[in-house]
């Protein structure tokens, strides 16, 4: 199974950073030399694979191996891009790292056999440097840059390309590293109870499991904090000069809104998996947002489901943290769930007020958990019983916990999701 390992990294002195910085912005410089050459190209109609031979002219500062992954991760970008337009998608050419009057994007990439990484009680990593940069920082003919590693990455096995990024924001230097994990790594479900997902902004997850239990993961502040900076962004933007299109504090507020909203979305799902793995879940049916993400019937909606939910990430980063526990993922249509009566079956005369839905029936119940019920029903082809009070969990920017009234005070998986070393480091994990 792929995986990432996310970590960051720390020079040993200001003149490793200073090199390592002139590697990321060389680097930078790479790619958008060559895409502009391709991009020109493309709008006149020209083929965009007869180049010059960037690897020669950046050969003597990034390394013959790192000037050629670059330039293969450009090849590939375009590769995709010329894919989606075959398949009648309307998409953008690759776009540039940054550009000279706003600062480059600082990353590079490193082959997977051109670095080494070890872990332990003193983690590091050692990376290749042109022999120009070698010269002018006063390493040896045969040295390699070593840098610090904080925390202790997850996952081993076959390691792929690396990748390393400077986040001007946090003035901190992030590592991705793909891994091809054994598959021995996996666990098995502890039963085959089912479970399904209704997936919002106001509530960003409703679930329900076949053994009754309900989870419910609040979502306003969040949104409510996305849309303030979005908002944020526009207002900088009406701001600047014509023909400027961007600039340092915009592309770091955009960088900090994703950041935000990925931080929270990946611990939603971890939180939520591993509560599914202690039920017994084995399957997990999640509601295809295709048709809601279509529809564009205010822009508050359009922004929630579009720009904020990001739905395909959600169910890569979903069905990957459900695959280390054993647990399927599975998208199903979700069609009339929201307005469908779980006691009753009515459709029609059912309301929805807000998150109170109201049947004629009698029945009222948390609109979302009612979608998420009938939606597991449909899919489990029986009825489910009497429901626990639900668990109701909330975001304070560095775990979901639980608000009042629900059944468990405490994640019961807490020690488990802590990954902070005994330093104080910490290596977060993501999915590839």
């Amino acid at each position: 199974m792929r995986r990432t390992n996310t970590f960051a990294v720390r020079p040993l002195s200001d003149n490793d950073e200073r090199l390592l910085l002139d590697q990321l912005d060389a680097s930078a410089s790479l790619w958008n030399e060559l895409n502009y050459e391709r991009r020109q190209q493309f709008f006149d109609g020209e083929s965009v694979w007869d180049t010059a031979d960037y690897r020669k002219q950046y050969v003597d500062v990034l390394g013959s191996a790192t000037a050629q992954q670059i330039i293969r991760k450009n090849k590939s970008a375009w590769q995709s891009f010329f894919a989606a337009r075959k398949n009648g998608e309307d998409t953008a050419p690759p776009g540039y790292w940054g550009n000279e009057d706003d600062g480059r994007e600082l990353r590079t990439l490193i082959r997977n056999d051109q670095y080494t990484l070890e872990t332990g009680e003193r983690s590091r990593v050692e990376i290749p440097v042109g022999q120009a940069l070698k010269d002018e920082y006063g390493l040896g003919y045969h040295d390699r840059l070593r840098l610090e590693v904080a925390g202790d990455p997850k996952w081993s096995g076959e390691q792929g390309r690396l990748e390393i990024q400077y986040d001007e924001t946090d003035d901190t230097f992030r590592a991705f590293q793909p891994v091809t994990a054994p598959d021995s790594r996996q666990d098995s479900p502890l039963a085959s109870h089912e479970a399904a997902l209704d997936v919002g902004a106001n509530n960003l997850v409703a679930c329900t499991t076949t053994t009754g239990q309900q989870y419910l993961y609040e979502g306003r502040d969040l949104f409510a904090r996305f849309r303030e900076t979005t908002e944020e962004i526009a207002r900088l933007q009406s701001k600047l000069r014509e023909g400027q299109y961007s600039s340092h504090r915009i592309r770091r507020l955009y960088r900090t809104r994703t950041r935000r909203r990925d931080h929270a979305q990946d611990a939603l799902v971890r939180d939520l998996i591993e509560r599914l793995y202690a039920e017994g879940v084995a399957t997990v049916y999640v509601g295809d947002l295709t048709d809601v993400l279509s529809t564009h019937w205010s822009a508050e909606v359009n922004a929630k489901t579009h720009q904020f939910w990001a739905f395909r990430a959600f169910i890569e980063r979903l069905s990957h943290t459900a695959e280390e526990y054993g647990i399927t993922v599975e998208v199903r249509s979700e069609a009339n769930t929201t307005r469908t009566c779980p006691a009753c079956g009515e459709q029609k005369n059912t309301d929805r007020d807000g998150d109170l839905f109201r049947c004629p029936c009698g029945h009222e119940a948390h609109a979302d958990l009612c979608a998420s019920r009938t939606f597991l029903e449909r899919q489990a082809g029986e009825h489910v019983g009497s429901m626990a009070r639900p668990v109701r969990l909330k975001w304070d920017d560095h775990n979901w916990s639980e608000l009042p009234h629900s059944p468990e005070k405490a994640s019961p998986n807490e020690k488990r999701t802590n990954r902070s070393t005994s330093d104080g480091k910490l290596a977060s994990v993501g999915t590839a």
